[in-house]
C-alpha cells in the first residue's frame, strides 16, 4: 500500500498548461515494490469518476485515456528517497475542468480504467480551466 498525497490545482486559462503532484509515501523503488500502478482519474461536476491515465511503479510504462493523449504525460520522479508521480497537462480546455485524483493498486496492469478497481486515494485537487 502507499499513501497519495496530490497538489498543484489551480485556475488557468484555456491553452494553458499546468502540473500536479501525486506524494508517494509507504513504498520504496526498491525491486521488492515495485508490484504497484499510480493512475490520475478526474470527476466533474454530475459526472462519474473518469481514467485519465495510469503509470507502473517503476516509471517505466504509461497509459491514458483517448480524451487526453498527446496532451497529458505522466511522469515518475524519485529525490532522496522520496517518489513522486507528475501530471503534466499542457493545452488545457474548459472540459478539462474536475477534481483530480492519483489512486494506487497492487500489481503490474496498468491498464485498469475502472476506479473500482484502485484501492489507495488521494484527496483530490480542484482544476479549473476557463475560456
Amino acid at each position: 500500500q502507499a499513501q497519495l498525497v496530490e497538489s498543484g490545482g489551480g485556475s488557468v486559462q484555456t491553452g494553458d498548461s499546468l502540473r500536479l503532484s501525486c506524494a508517494a509515501s509507504g513504498r520504496t523503488s526498491g525491486r521488492t515494490d515495485r508490484n504497484y500502478v499510480v493512475a490520475w482519474f478526474r470527476q466533474a461536476p454530475g459526472k462519474e469518476r473518469e481514467f485519465v491515465g495510469s503509470i507502473s511503479w517503476s516509471g517505466d510504462n504509461t497509459f491514458y485515456a483517448d480524451s487526453v493523449k498527446g496532451r497529458f504525460t505522466i511522469s515518475r520522479v524519485t529525490d532522496n528517497a522520496k517518489i513522486t508521480m507528475y501530471l503534466q497537462m499542457n493545452n488545457l480546455k474548459p472540459e478539462d475542468t474536475a477534481v483530480y485524483y492519483c489512486a494506487g493498486r497492487s500489481g503490474l496492469y496498468i491498464r485498469y480504467v475502472q476506479s473500482m478497481y484502485y484501492d489507495e486515494w488521494g484527496q483530490g485537487t480542484q482544476v479549473t480551466v476557463s475560456s
